[in-house]
Formats: C-alpha cells, sequence, structure tokens
C-alpha cells in the first residue's frame, strides 16, 4: 500500500476524527470512500476492472452482447 502524508487544519481533522469514532470506522476507511467518491464523480475508474469496462465501452467493443454470429439461411 502506497503512503501519503497530508495535513488538515485543527478544525477539520477534530471534525473528521469526531465522525470516524462516532461510526466506528478508522480514518482510512473514510478516506478511502471519499477519494472513490471523488473520482466516481469525475468519471475516472477506481479500480482496474472499472477501466477495462470504460475503455471497452469507449472503443465500441460489444455493442451489441446480445447478437451471436450471423447466421447464414439455407435456400428453399
Amino acid at each position: 500500500m502506497v503512503g501519503k502524508r497530508v495535513v488538515f487544519d485543527p478544525e477539520t481533522w477534530a471534525a473528521l476524527d469526531l465522525y470516524a469514532r462516532d461510526s466506528m470506522r478508522s480514518f482510512q476507511e473514510i478516506a478511502d470512500e471519499a477519494f472513490r467518491d471523488f473520482l466516481d464523480k469525475h468519471q475516472r475508474p477506481t479500480s482496474l476492472k472499472d477501466a477495462l469496462r470504460r475503455s471497452a465501452q469507449r472503443i465500441g467493443a460489444n455493442d451489441n452482447p446480445s447478437k451471436g454470429p450471423p447466421v447464414k439461411k439455407r435456400p428453399r
């Protein structure tokens, strides 16, 4: 896991710490949720699976998954 240091002003830290205690969640869980929500808001993938899905949609892969290969009709 990659670690980064973030500095909060005392009031913001106190509010986050109080919320973490009230919700019985760790600061890491709250931060993970907040950053996932931020990335979703800006239409950015949050996982490899999501990135691959979005990439396939952009290039039009699997546009009509319900149709199978074309079927040739037999002459009567």
